[in-house]
């Protein structure tokens, strides 16, 4: 089976020259701004010839800048604001683009000062399964995992100091980060989540990033808990195109880690990372040995086009706290912004495990790739389209289980299924709306599908479940979900 893994880095390495990538190891709360700005954008005029130089105008009596000054005022005039085109005009002044701008969360004058900026966003969505389970989780999909039922998934703050030497001398930053919702289950960190929140409770706190960081010159060095960098979807919803996450994401990369991480971009187009961590999910490290992480991004001139490899390596502590062995993985990522309305992204991963599976499985190693695949299309400034389809084997059964199988966390509030040795597939198609600049809306309908083996979990066993889907009876699913954002 490993031999699956070669073949798929090969795949992936022939393909090197049409793909690209985003690479950073911290989550980049920048793009929440790009994505606003990008909602009710109109393209640039036409390049006018240049006209005959004229006499300078004489400078305007203020009055006639009276109605403009009026909207420039905490409160915006009616004149100015109320008009349907106000926001895609400059004619109704400097006041009228305030009107137009999302509420942010107030502005402190002592960190602005520092260059500290405050935000946060608010998730909420449903999950839709005909199945109806009664266990109410829609089986191995995450994070939207309940079935018919109303989810908060996200309610997320944060405080931010990017470091920024513009390539020459010293500067200082961080961030911390801080989540109450639905979504607290798939961030635990051993050690915090796990000391802050109930085991059986369904919503909790999670602190997925506090770090620092310094910078000198082209180099970052950050320590603290942070993003892994095995990834094309992230942990933060704004961030990614669906709703619903991929097995890949889920459950085949450590998506945040603890530890301290160095950056060197070279020149315009490398970037090298590199850096120590406690471990998979851990805020305090077991078994005392740390792990390596780092990787490789190659990014073109015209950044349409980047490549990204990723690694970890180090000891883990098994299920239950029984020492295994070393676990490996890598990560490849693919972006290729076809056009400018177009993108296409590919992922692999691909990880094993040393001295992993219990008696009851036969013992030995565990091994598990994924090829993941996603288009997504801009129809508009407003309306976007997009479309992933995966396939993951795991092909001992040890990577694809609700997290509460954990014996760590026994009654933690998650679908209970685990013990599938085959193959998982997914196609997901969905919509983003973003009607103004703070708010989308992300309708999807989700296809999932097993081929393998029922679960080698004994049948007495509480998380025993034969077949993934339906509490154990169904070997596919079929959901529609949606959610809505709402940043500020």
């Amino acid at each position: 089976m490993k031999k699956a893994g070669i073949i798929g880095l090969a795949f992936a390495m022939c393909l090197v020259g049409s793909f690209a990538v985003a690479a950073n190891g911290t989550f980049d709360y920048d793009a929440l701004a790009a994505l606003r700005s990008a909602v009710d954008s109109k393209p640039a005029p036409a390049a006018k010839p240049p006209a005959a130089k004229a006499a300078p105008a004489a400078k305007a009596a203020p009055v006639a800048d009276a109605a403009y000054d009026a909207c420039c005022q905490d409160t915006c005039a009616p004149s100015c604001c109320e008009s349907p085109s106000c926001c895609e005009s400059a004619s109704c002044g400097c006041g009228c683009a305030k009107c137009c701008e999302p509420w942010t969360l107030p502005q402190p004058c002592c960190m602005q000062k520092l260059g500290i900026k405050l935000g946060g966003w608010l998730e909420q969505g449903i999950t839709f399964n005909p199945n109806s389970p009664v266990d109410r989780f829609n089986g191995p999909v995450a994070v939207n995992d309940r079935s018919n039922e109303y989810q908060m998934n996200q309610f997320w703050l944060y405080a931010t100091k990017p470091t920024n030497t513009g390539g020459c001398g010293w500067d200082w930053g961080g961030h911390i980060d801080m989540m109450y919702g639905t979504d607290w289950r798939y961030g635990i960190g051993y050690g915090l989540e796990d000391r802050i929140n109930g085991h059986d409770d369904l919503y909790g706190m999670v602190l997925p990033q506090v770090y620092g960081e310094i910078a000198y010159n082209n180099i970052k060095i950050r320590g603290g808990r942070f993003a892994g960098l095995l990834y094309y979807e992230v942990v933060p919803s704004p961030m990614n195109f669906f709703y619903s996450h991929s097995y890949t994401m889920c459950y085949t990369e450590p998506q945040l880690v603890t530890g301290f991480m160095t950056d060197i971009q070279l020149g315009r187009n490398w970037l090298l990372q590199a850096g120590m961590t406690q471990g998979w999910y851990m805020w305090e490290d077991e078994n005392n040995k740390k792990d390596f992480m780092g990787a490789v991004t190659w990014t073109s001139d015209d950044k349409k086009t980047s490549l990204k490899y990723a690694l970890t390596n180090g000891n883990q502590v098994n299920l239950g706290g029984n020492h295994g062995g070393n676990w490996f993985a890598y990560g490849l990522v693919f972006q290729r912004h076809i056009s400018e309305n177009l993108k296409y992204v590919l992922q692999h991963n691909y990880g094993v495990a040393d001295n992993v599976m219990p008696p009851v499985a036969g013992g030995g190693d565990a091994e598990w790739y994924t090829l993941n695949q996603y288009l997504e299309y801009k129809i508009s400034p407003k309306w976007a389209a997009g479309m992933r389809f995966e396939w993951m084997r795991d092909d001992e059964g040890f990577r694809v289980g609700g997290p509460g199988t954990n014996p760590d966390f026994p009654t933690l509030h998650t679908w209970k299924g685990n013990g599938y040795a085959g193959n998982f597939y997914e196609i997901t198609v969905g919509l983003n709306w973003r009607p103004c600049k703070s708010f989308v809306v992300r309708p999807e309908c989700r296809w999932d599908w097993y081929d393998g083996a029922d679960s080698w979990v004994p049948q007495q066993a509480p998380t025993y479940h034969r077949l993934p889907f339906d509490d154990g009876n169904r070997s596919s699913q079929f959901t529609f979900a949606v959610d809505a954002i709402w940043t500020f």
